[in-house]
């Protein structure tokens, strides 16, 4: 047993040193000034970046979670994954722009230029709370959950559960923090995509032996089971009682995504870093290739876990520990546990580093210390990166006791926070004269409702909302535009905002960006039309007469709009982007 595990150990640390001495060779001496820590001195590549989004996204909560979550119901949830391609879109085309032209480091610097810095501070403890009291404590409690699963810690050391869940938390956290407090952005986004590439491996690797432990050897076998014994655990098409209904995919998932990738700042931080808008629109469209993938390894396993296993797992989130345990081979046990590890630093470093970013740059900089040298914000940074990585690694084990679930508790809890920023940031770039007021009475009225709505009404007053809380997102969202637009109408800025552009990276785009973005959106109906009752779910035989009709029609008119973006549309979208970032110069050199 321990000479199993002193091997699993040991190759675990050779991958993960590698990875960190090439992280090392390629950051060395590019940490020295603000712009190197925080930005990677704005060079990172397209190929850096979607390799540090695809790793700040994925972690262990994911590998259990979405896991758990296809061996007990379907396939719905990948609509959190799979749709985000919407948001991906959204962000490399319109707002990517706009924060690069403006050179910001940090989202709330953004909303200090256009609002105030009351919102400016409002916004940076929205993301601490989150940060802190979910985030970071979740991505923690999952990877030492795995680890704890795949190796038996209790009965390895002797010790209880609870004693083993709380040394793995503070050894995981541990080894991550180095990584993001002493390395940067550039050291987290290299190490991001070599681990990236292991995760991929390991993550397409788990779902084949799995099909050929389902089919007794034979691969196809095993996929064939899947299509055809209870077929509608392939149905992403969610009814109301499933955990995502459909529905919720055109209303509350749209703003909850593009409050992830459009305005959450550990993982715009990487696009910010970009070396030109070009590759940074290369990173961001690349990343909703990857999302396409995630249900192949993070809800596949699950799937199959549930045929070999049947459904008596408890808790469901052994499923995918379990299938790992029993199909992977033992010489690959520390490459698993690298990339596992992998994935869970990375999120957890990126958390640490955004924080600390947000923290000398939003809070200590403007409210301290206004002339501060590079270096004193790289060592505050440094400090208050420790802080929080101590905090949360006491929060952490608590989520032990969270009674539905890790999966349902971070979606649940992020809602305190999704909405309102990605409300502020909307109307803040759509208008011109609503106030600061006005983001202000949003964020406090958010917070208030959606605890009343989602939680508060049944604990204080024992009414039960029915309202699916992603509908909830949407509903508020739309009531906190309202607001902002009232009270833009009764107290109106005196003087109309103006965007201050200020580009300090060329600001030419990616001349494929709209028909990679159409083959992306191509890709993602398709995924729809796959895991569906005409597709994989279709209960008399493995796909209906429909299916290849309708993946016919897609590819028709992917192909027409892919056509007129070439012949057309490309010129256009250059030209919008250049005339509107010329007049934005003129406007920001008159107010000079």
């Amino acid at each position: 047993m321990f000479s199993g595990i002193g091997f699993t150990l040991l190759s675990c640390t050779f991958f993960m040193g590698l990875v960190a001495w090439i992280s090392y060779l390629k950051t060395k001496g590019e940490t020295e000034d603000s712009t190197g820590y925080f930005l990677a001195g704005r060079g990172l590549n397209g190929t850096f970046i979607a390799g540090s989004l695809l790793l700040t996204n994925l972690s262990a909560e994911h590998l259990i979670g979405l896991n758990g979550q296809g061996y007990r119901t379907n396939m719905s949830n990948m609509a959190w994954e799979v749709t985000a391609g919407f948001a991906i879109v959204i962000m490399a085309l319109y707002l990517l722009p706009k924060y690069l032209g403006g050179a910001f480091t940090t989202l709330p610097e953004f909303l200090s230029t256009r609002f105030d810095e009351g919102v400016r501070r409002y916004t940076v403890m929205l993301f601490m709370l989150g940060y802190i009291l979910v985030t970071i404590p979740s991505t923690l409690y999952s990877g030492a959950l795995t680890i704890l699963k795949l190796f038996d810690v209790p009965g390895l050391l002797g010790i209880s559960y609870t004693q083993s869940v709380w040394l793995l938390i503070w050894v995981i956290g541990i080894i991550g923090a180095v990584y993001a407090i002493f390395g940067g952005l550039k050291a987290v986004a290299v190490s991001d995509t070599i681990n990236g590439i292991g995760l991929l491996i390991i993550g397409l690797l788990v779902p084949a032996l799995g099909f050929f432990a389902l089919g007794d050897g034979n691969m196809f076998e095993g996929m064939k089971t899947i299509a055809t014994n209870s077929p509608e655990k392939l149905n992403a098409i969610g009814s109301s009682t499933d955990s995502v209904p459909f529905g919720t995919i055109f209303t509350g998932m749209i703003f909850a995504n593009l409050f992830y990738w459009g305005t959450n700042q550990y993982v715009i931080q990487r696009t910010l870093g970009a070396q030109n808008l070009k590759e940074g629109q290369k990173g961001v469209l690349y990343s909703g290739f990857y999302k396409l993938a995630i249900p192949l390894f993070m809800m596949i396993p699950g799937i199959i876990a549930f045929h070999l296993y049947g459904g008596g797992l408890n808790p469901v989130d052994l499923a995918y520990p379990t299938l790992v345990a029993d199909v992977l081979p033992k010489y690959l046990s520390g490459f698993f546990l690298a990339v596992l590890l992998g994935a869970v630093f990375s999120t957890f470093n990126s958390l640490l580093n955004s924080a600390a970013t947000m923290f000398a740059l939003d809070i200590y900089k403007p409210q301290f210390n206004p002339k501060a040298t590079d270096e004193q914000l790289i060592r505050m940074s440094k400090w208050f990166g420790t802080v929080i990585a101590l905090v949360s690694f006491f929060i952490s084990p608590l989520l032990m006791n969270a009674p539905d679930g890790l999966w349902d508790l971070i979606r649940r809890f992020t809602g305190f926070f999704n909405i309102p920023i990605i409300t502020i940031v909307l109307v803040g770039i759509f208008s011109k004269r609503i106030p600061a007021l006005a983001a202000k009475v949003v964020v406090i009225f958010h917070v208030i409702t959606y605890y009343l709505l989602v939680w508060g009404l049944d604990q204080m007053f024992g009414i039960q909302t029915t309202i699916n809380f992603i509908h909830i997102y949407a509903i508020l969202f739309f009531v906190e535009v309202g607001i902002m637009i009232a009270i833009g109408k009764w107290k109106p800025l005196q003087k109309p905002y103006v965007y201050k552009a200020n580009a300090q990276v060329d600001m030419v785009p990616w001349k494929y960006a709209l028909p990679v973005t159409f083959i992306l959106l191509s890709l993602l109906a398709s995924m729809y039309i796959v895991f569906s009752p005409i597709g994989l779910a279709y209960q008399d035989s493995i796909v209906s007469g429909y299916f290849w009709p309708a993946i016919a029609g897609l590819a028709i008119v992917t192909g027409i709009l892919i056509y007129l973006s070439l012949k057309v549309w490309n010129r256009k979208y250059a030209d919008f982007l250049s005339e509107q970032h010329k007049k934005e110069v003129k406007e920001a050199r008159k107010l000079a």
